[in-house]
């Protein structure tokens, strides 16, 4: 079989996701695309490509010998870097956000319905092992109709926001921290299959980094909370600044059980009724790493996440089937953190969230 000429978009980004995709078998990465020409040539030298694969401009990469980009560049260009691949007809997989606005969300799932070709969102978390493992238990219906969850991702980048000696600011310096939730609302919402249709948000300003204050990416935290489709209630935390280990937090309440991961260790918690005592909680282990997953699979970053979701976007590419996290669903995961925001500087005023349909 023909390999899968890929190529990448984003060299500091999408380091990690492109490994996993060089040591697929199925799979030959062809091109990368950078404006940061050494990164790029870094980059290009640990996979074997000669000058020639490397460009500076989109249009010359998309011209390349590529049936398949990774779009890892910043997320204010995902919108029109994803529209421009698709119309050049390409397969997409695109790292998360889907974009900045509710409008060009719209315009990437129009851009996916007119060129027939395979679009996914990176959304990598919902990948983890032991969400894999919580879905086998979802679907068995061993927590019954789950009416409640929450999420928390907590991750503070500052030196991604600002050059702490040049005062020069980044990119990520002007992404409100509930605009990146599709790490804590994505896997739940894959869990539960649903929706979010109503949202609203607060804030509790910037109360860490007043001197930032005209800079949405230093608010101390934002948080959402959702209505979804089946009646059921989500709650999201996000910061980006806060002084805090690095954490990534679910809890899910169905009528029938309850599961959630560790705050400070890979031991979670989980309680099926009719399964164990009515007052005890069991400790399960919530490793991000599958233990059995082919040595390939550690190739990429997120424990074996990524082998995972790219496992999932090669199959959909070869089959002509819609992957498991299409431009409706990605949309689904990302339009919510965006109205969220807009809800927190309304001061918390419920608001519809547009959905997105085939």
């Amino acid at each position: 079989m023909k390999k899968l000429r890929v190529g990448l978009a984003g060299c500091s980004r999408g380091q990690g996701i492109v490994g996993v995709f060089a040591a697929h078998p199925k799979v030959e990465v062809t091109a990368l695309c950078d404006l940061n020409e050494k990164i790029m040539a870094e980059t290009g030298k640990a996979l074997s490509l000669p000058d020639s694969a490397l460009h500076t401009t989109c249009d010359r990469f998309l011209d390349a010998p590529v049936d398949a980009v990774i779009i890892a560049t910043p997320i204010k260009c995902h919108a029109d870097h994803t529209v421009q691949a698709l119309e050049a007809g390409k397969h997409v997989l695109c790292e998360q956000t889907m974009a900045y606005t509710v409008k060009d969300c719209r315009r990437v799932v129009n851009a996916v319905k007119k060129s027939h070709r395979t679009y996914m969102m990176a959304e990598n978390y919902s990948y983890f092992h032991y969400i894999r493992e919580w879905q086998k238990l979802v679907e068995a219906g061993k927590l019954g109709k789950i009416f409640y969850a929450e999420g928390e991702y907590l991750h503070e980048i500052i030196n991604l926001l600002v050059n702490a000696k040049t005062g020069k600011y980044y990119w990520r310096h002007e992404r409100p921290p509930i605009w990146y939730c599709a790490h804590t609302l994505g896997p739940l919402l894959m869990l539960m299959k649903d929706r979010i249709v109503k949202a609203c948000g607060l804030t509790t300003g910037f109360n860490k980094m007043p001197k930032f204050k005209k800079h949405l990416g230093f608010l101390d935290f934002e948080i959402g909370l959702f209505k979804t489709q089946n009646g059921s209630v989500i709650k999201i935390l996000r910061s980006q600044v806060v002084s805090r280990p690095h954490l990534v937090w679910y809890s899910i309440f169905g009528t029938k059980g309850h599961l959630e991961n560790g705050r400070l260790s890979e031991e979670g918690l989980t309680f099926i009724e009719k399964e164990m005592d009515k007052h005890h909680l069991q400790t399960i282990p919530t490793p991000i790493v599958d233990p059995n997953a082919p040595e390939e699979a550690k190739k990429g970053g997120h424990g074996t996440s990524e082998y995972y979701m790219i496992r999932d976007f090669l199959n959909a590419v070869e089959s002509g089937t819609r992957p498991p996290i299409d431009a409706v669903k990605a949309a689904d995961m990302t339009i919510p953190g965006l109205v969220a925001h807009e809800s927190a500087m309304r001061g918390g005023k419920w608001m519809d969230v547009p959905l997105m349909h085939w």
